[in-house]
């Protein structure tokens, strides 16, 4: 058989590897991003299904339109201008997962070799997509306060890309913030660049300290230019993943392209998603379940970061995340992650090692460990293999 160029660019997610061990009882996980499986909105959700008039079922069962469900669109939209998101010069499309979204994007900027800018580490979905439509991807150091100016100015100068995907909040697999003031030296950055910034923010609601709100507002909210700017949100950490369901806030001058590429792809996300989110959000019970979880992940944090600095060597060094679902652990020199990660599998635990997350795949010295889905007494147990199995490795 002659396949496709393309198909030898995509490769398995070394996370949905792993994730086989996750579902081994005697495994201990801390490798995926799976929010809380007690947390589901289950009893809201039934409520809302049993709850459906005669016209909303037909409209969750019947083909719709490729931009999305119009009440849905019209919810995300007050839902953000309520945020201070400029959607009178913007359209919302609505995606089959977020992922999606990034893979509409590099349908429309994307032709094989093409450069594209990517944060080093960056999420490795977005990595994927882009190089499965033949990509070159070149990633760009971040630092405490987000990707480093620098750097990114240095490829601006040499590289021409096509466009550039950060993640600013909660960042995958960093953890990090990225700071006001690098929010906007960012901003100056690629000013006049006319190169479209992708801002990820899968994350954003999930907030756990109050002291970092007016850090976290949005590039797209920022941004005078604010049209140089793809946003796309995600209701995977906030609703449920199963439902596939993200959206884009998109300019107007790109709206039609990115809905034909959407066409492309599968015609319309699964209505059935769609009404239940509507339904969701109206009732006031997103803003709810938000404000219900936030504590809850925030506990789950704060335990993990407890439990890390009783279990690790302190020459394994993190830094406090103020949200999302993850912790970026620097190794202490001398261990090699991939025979940590090795080790610590056979002693019954998983996490995922930092050249995951990497551009090219290079050892960075770093490993990922979250602590969304994992309950108090198996972090416990769980940490406390993998500070073990360091120790044992620094005193070879």
């Amino acid at each position: 058989m002659q396949y496709s160029k393309s198909v030898s660019c995509f490769r398995s997610s070394a996370i949905r590897d792993l994730m086989s061990l996750a579902n081994r009882p005697d495994i201990i996980s801390f490798a995926g991003g799976m929010p809380g499986n007690e947390l589901f909105p289950v009893e809201d959700v039934k409520e809302i299904i049993n709850n459906l008039s005669p016209q909303q079922w037909v409209d969750a069962m019947q083909y719709g339109p490729t931009a999305g469900y119009p009440p849905l669109i019209e919810a995300i939209k007050a839902w953000l201008k309520g945020k201070g998101f400029p959607v009178e010069t913007n359209q919302v499309i609505i995606t089959t997962g977020s992922l999606q979204a990034l893979n509409i994007t590099s349908k429309i900027f994307i032709d094989p070799d093409d450069t594209v800018l990517v944060e080093n580490p960056s999420f490795i979905g977005a990595i994927s997509a882009f190089r499965s439509y033949q990509a070159k991807i070149k990633g760009v150091a971040i630092d405490a306060d987000g990707i480093v100016i620098d750097e990114l100015k240095k490829e601006l100068d040499t590289t021409n890309p096509k466009f550039l995907y950060i993640m600013p909040n909660f960042h995958n697999p960093a953890g990090l913030i990225y700071s006001s003031q690098r929010r906007e030296e960012l901003l100056t950055a690629m000013a006049n660049t006319n190169i479209p910034i992708v801002e990820d923010d899968a994350y954003g609601e999930l907030l756990f300290d109050d002291d970092y709100k007016k850090d976290i507002v949005p590039l797209k909210c920022r941004a005078q230019n604010e049209q140089q700017i793809i946003y796309c949100g995600s209701f995977s950490k906030i609703f449920g993943p199963g439902l596939r369901l993200g959206y884009m806030l998109v300019p107007n001058e790109i709206f039609r392209n990115a809905e034909i590429c959407k066409q492309s792809m599968d015609a319309c996300t699964p209505c059935i998603s769609q009404v239940l989110a509507h339904q969701f959000m109206i009732s006031g019970r997103m803003q709810r379940y938000i404000d219900h979880i936030r504590p809850i992940y925030k506990k789950r944090r704060d335990f993990m970061l407890e439990t890390l600095q009783r279990y690790l060597p302190k020459e394994a060094t993190f830094v406090r995340p103020h949200g999302g679902f993850y912790i970026w652990v620097k190794m202490p020199q001398g261990v090699d992650e991939t025979e940590l990660l090795k080790l610590v599998i056979d002693a019954g635990a998983v996490f995922v090692v930092g050249a995951t997350f990497d551009p090219d795949e290079q050892p960075n010295g770093h490993i990922r460990i979250s602590y969304c889905n994992t309950p108090d007494e198996q972090i416990e147990k769980g940490i406390k293999i993998i500070g073990d199995t360091m120790k044992r490795l620094m005193a070879r």
